[in-house]
């Protein structure tokens, strides 16, 4: 059975995480500073802290903004449900906004009237990798928040760099003085504009299990701008050493993203290759706006039959076909969002997630290929 995920750890990944733990270095220490040095590298943000979870990165960010408690925290429906659970936690008000069914994104227009109903902060996710045009939502005037768990290491055009400068790397933050020697080599190609996550206050990276870049369990927190840098730096120097992503888990993450425009060539070679098999079919896969920038998260396609009767088809060809959004906010709570976000609960119920990663061989792509071609 070809599964629906998979991380993708090699011989290089494999070998990180022993080498911790044969140096019995498994807590926070210098494999956690050698991470947070090559996402600032291939990010090109001024600072960033790498911490055991997503939930704690959010909190991070809530503390270096200062928002108020009882706030209305603006999300997408399709949102990790951590997102969720974590404001709850918190006590802020969250406002669940409906998305666009041919991107699987929150529209401007839809952010536009929540914040006339009192919406003060957007924790915008870039779900399935697809950019949206950030601009759009910057020129709202209100703080974003980017949550990055699937588009990491896309980047925009250089057009969008006219309206702002592109913000200073730091020598010193968040970092050791010798982690500076780790190079961005794992990106061949320059980018022409900021990669995303540098548009909005701060970034959230998620490396859950089933992330684009996954430790295992863990997260970045980014600062784009050294103005926001100095905000964190401070909750990070007061935090418990029980806040900071171990050794073992950074050795993994480390690896994947000195590894990530290799896969990210290959997953772009399966997407295209899986789109024009579905090209004369009834089902269709979301639109994307960068499509040549956007980092590719597997393979989503937005059915125009049962969900069921697709999975029980794959299945008896050898492939597991998940639900693309069964971890996202709706999931946990459609009885109450079903008729309030219609779009999110659609795509729910319709979106089928078909495996794409690097470590798809030839004849497993051939076998996805058939299928998605002659689908019911």
């Amino acid at each position: 059975m070809i599964q629906t995920y998979s991380s993708t750890i090699r011989r290089r990944e494999m070998e990180a995480v022993l080498t911790c733990m044969v140096d019995e270095k498994i807590g926070p220490g210098e494999m956690t500073l050698r991470l947070v040095q090559t996402a600032k590298e291939l990010m090109g943000c001024d600072g960033a802290v790498a911490v055991r979870s997503p939930a704690i990165a959010l909190e991070y960010v809530l503390k270096a903004i200062n928002l108020d408690k009882e706030s209305a925290v603006m999300i997408s429906a399709l949102a990790p449900y951590w997102l969720y659970v974590t404001l709850e936690k918190l006590g802020y008000k969250v406002m669940i906004l409906d998305v666009q069914e041919d991107t699987s994104l929150v529209s401007v227009e839809t952010v536009e009237e929540a914040v006339k109903n009192g919406g003060r902060l957007l924790v915008l996710s870039e779900t399935m990798g697809i950019l949206p045009d950030i601009r759009q939502y910057l020129a709202l005037e209100i703080p974003v928040i980017e949550e990055i768990s699937h588009s990491a290491l896309s980047y925009y055009p250089a057009e969008y760099e006219e309206d702002s400068d592109k913000p200073a790397a730091s020598a010193d933050s968040g970092t050791s003085a010798g982690a500076g020697q780790e190079s961005a080599e794992a990106s061949k190609e320059e980018p022409s504009g900021r990669r995303a996550g540098m548009y909005g206050l701060y970034a959230i990276l998620g490396m859950e299990e089933h992330d684009i870049v996954t430790a295992g369990g863990g997260a970045l927190v980014i600062a784009p701008k050294r103005r926001e840098w100095s905000p964190l730096k401070a909750i990070a120097d007061q935090a418990p050493s029980t806040d900071f992503m171990p050794d073992m888990n950074a050795a993994l993450a480390f690896v994947e993203l000195k590894e990530f425009a290799r896969n990210e060539k290959v997953r772009k070679e399966l997407f295209t290759l899986f789109s024009r098999a579905i090209m004369s079919g009834r089902h269709k896969t979301f639109v994307r706006g960068q499509e040549n920038n956007s980092t590719i998260y597997s393979f989503p396609l937005v059915l125009n039959s049962g969900f069921k009767d697709v999975k029980l088809y794959a299945q008896k060809k050898g492939i597991e076909v998940r639900q693309a959004f069964e971890n996202s906010v709706i999931a946990f709570k459609q009885e109450e969002l079903s008729t309030q976000c219609i779009c999110a609960n659609s795509l729910l119920l319709r979106c089928a997630l078909f495996p794409l990663y690097p470590r798809l061989g030839q004849k497993d792509a051939s076998r996805i290929v058939k299928v998605l071609s002659s689908l019911p």
